[in-house]
């Protein structure tokens, strides 16, 4: 294989020459740009961007959870509170001489105006909680780290797809900007065939038949010019919606084929090659990293989580909404009696939660986690077999892509040895105006037979190293 590349090198190097001009684009120009402004590469650094900010998200369930609340309050009509009348001075709220007044007998349910609550009331209140050990909450630090490195992976994989996506678009451009050329310079010397032919019909030395013929050749090869420019324009607008580029802004590119297309092949040996350089089959393994952590977190459910909690506060009531902010009385705070004003209050405590028992769900739950990992596992075996038949079928078609390659070079060399000969012998006049014409369409078809399979042999290469995962590094 590599003395195949190094012929089609040979080969480019004698066809192409590169027009390289300030401020052009190479093929790494134009993927480093398409890197920096497609769509998808956006999408995909905002997906990292969310991956690490989710990182964050979770490191921040471990530090301390703190929240305020404010309320203030007023009850028109406040709801009564219901005891039971018990005669012999059972009652505290009324006495035996009250039930009298009133008719009551032992038993009866009374209800009575609410003693203990003010219509106006408020409350500020500061609630902490401080988790001290909770097993899922481990895990979730991993799998957040897990599923930030698998955003990267996609990542990757993305930018991949760029790479073979402008690269194709690329390579495409140049050869249609090569095929213009070559048409342009077949354009002007089949015009100047046809000159000399007029000039020697005019003189009496041809058939004005002969001159006929050659001006059809040179219309449908002017009609054929125009298609291929309509291809280049086309080529390029491809080229600039891969990359994103703004398709009113002027865009040049530099470089040739030899120089972008052969000059970088390093295909990597056998053993120092393996499946992880595939961008697909790392996005997989990190999957399979976050579905381990799965099955791990829910074990981590079965263990107690401990938390530390604090709630401090202030509280107040009063007969009105006004008085909540005025103190209406003034004296001293005696045995636990003071005026009304706002009092602190606080609680501290520990509390443990422990899921001892959940009707065998986590059994069934981590049976199923289990389960998707085995198909993870299955999916490995069938990537790697994709691999492998994805890097045979892209060597086999680089192989037969610059065999192909090889035998279109010479037949193009062979039309265009064999038009000069047609030419020459018709000038002389030892040749016929039809034998040149048909080797022109011989030439013709040969040098399109020839870009045609030069642009296979470089997708293949493509195809190759896509394969291979050294496309994009």
């Amino acid at each position: 294989m590599k003395g195949k590349l190094t012929l089609l090198f040979l080969m480019l190097s004698t066809w192409l020459v590169a027009q390289e001009t300030s401020g052009s684009f190479t093929l790494d120009d134009c993927v480093e740009y398409a890197l920096k402004n497609s769509v998808d590469a956006k999408n995909a650094l905002l997906d990292e961007q969310i991956a690490t900010a989710r990182v964050k998200e979770t490191v921040g369930i471990g530090l301390p959870q703190v929240s305020g609340s404010v309320s203030v309050q007023q009850s028109p009509t406040q709801p009564r509170f219901f005891t039971q009348y018990t005669a012999g001075g059972g009652s505290f709220f009324i006495t035996d001489e009250q039930a009298s007044q009133m008719g009551l007998s032992d038993g009866d349910v009374v209800a009575l105006r609410n003693i203990f609550q003010l219509k106006g009331a408020g409350d500020a209140n500061l609630s902490i909680n401080q988790m001290i050990f909770n097993g899922s909450y481990f895990v979730g630090l991993q799998a957040s780290k897990a599923y930030k490195e698998l955003s990267v992976k996609n990542s990757n994989q993305t930018s991949e797809d760029i790479v073979m996506s402008v690269s194709k678009a690329y390579y495409n451009l140049l050869i249609a900007r090569e095929q213009l050329s070559l048409v342009n310079a077949n354009l002007n010397r089949l015009d100047t065939l046809y000159r000399n032919t007029l000039a020697m019909y005019e003189n009496g030395f041809a058939e004005k038949i002969d001159a006929d013929r050659l001006k059809v050749t040179l219309n449908n090869l002017k009609v054929n010019r125009e298609n291929i420019e309509n291809l280049n324009d086309l080529s390029m607008r491809l080229l600039k919606f891969q990359m994103n580029f703004p398709f009113d802004e002027e865009l040049t590119i530099g470089g040739s084929l030899e120089d972008e297309a052969m000059q970088k092949v390093e295909l990597p040996e056998a053993e120092n090659w393996d499946y992880s350089n595939r961008p697909d089959y790392q996005v997989l393994q990190a999957n399979y990293e976050l579905q381990k952590l799965n099955i791990k977190n829910k074990y981590a459910e079965a263990i107690p989580m401990i938390s530390a909690f604090a709630n401090l506060g202030y509280s107040t009531q009063s007969p009105n909404f006004g008085g909540l902010f005025a103190t209406n009385t003034d004296f001293e705070d005696q045995n636990g009696v003071g005026p009304d004003k706002w009092y602190g209050y606080s609680t501290l405590g520990l509390s443990l939660k422990w899921n001892m028992f959940t009707g065998l769900q986590r059994n069934y739950q981590i049976q199923q986690e289990k389960l998707s990992l085995s198909k993870i596992e299955n999916g490995f075996e069938v990537l790697e077999r994709s691999i492998e038949l994805d890097i045979k079928r892209a060597q086999d078609n680089l192989d037969n892509a610059l065999s192909r390659l090889e035998v279109q070079k010479e037949n193009a060399e062979l039309a265009e040895y064999i038009f000069n000969i047609s030419q020459i012998k018709y000038q002389e006049g030892v040749g016929s105006n039809l034998e040149v014409i048909e080797a022109d369409t011989s030439l013709k078809e040969a040098q399109t037979n020839y870009f045609s399979a030069l642009y296979d042999a470089i997708i293949a290469q493509l195809e190759l190293k896509k394969a291979l995962g050294i496309l994009y590094n």
